[in-house]
């Protein structure tokens, strides 16, 4: 049984392309926390709606209820933790000797 160089196994596997993606450095942190309030505004809507509609008897299935409220609650305690550091963080530039 003949043995193959290892160049020739090399050339059989196509070569990978590089998938990563970079995040968008565009947009400046106000834009994105903007975004990110009206995200967060938008699931808090959505999940009120959804629980209105289970109460009403609506075709909407209690886990769909549950998983939008949970979904509304982490974001928005999110948004919380950052605005709470953005705070902290302006406070301590504020204390900072010029």
């Amino acid at each position: 049984m003949p043995i193959n160089p290892i160049q020739n196994i090399f050339s059989e596997i196509p070569q990978l392309q590089q998938t990563t993606k970079k995040p968008d450095t565009s947009g400046s942190f106000g834009e994105m926390l903007t975004s990110f309030v009206g995200d967060v505004n938008n699931q808090q809507l959505e999940s009120g709606k959804l629980t209105r509609d289970f109460a009403e008897g609506k075709q909407v299935e209690l886990h769909e209820v549950m998983i939008a409220g949970e979904k509304a609650k982490t974001n928005f305690e999110l948004l919380m933790e950052i605005r709470n550091k953005s705070i902290d963080m302006y406070k301590e530039l504020t204390r900072m000797p010029i």
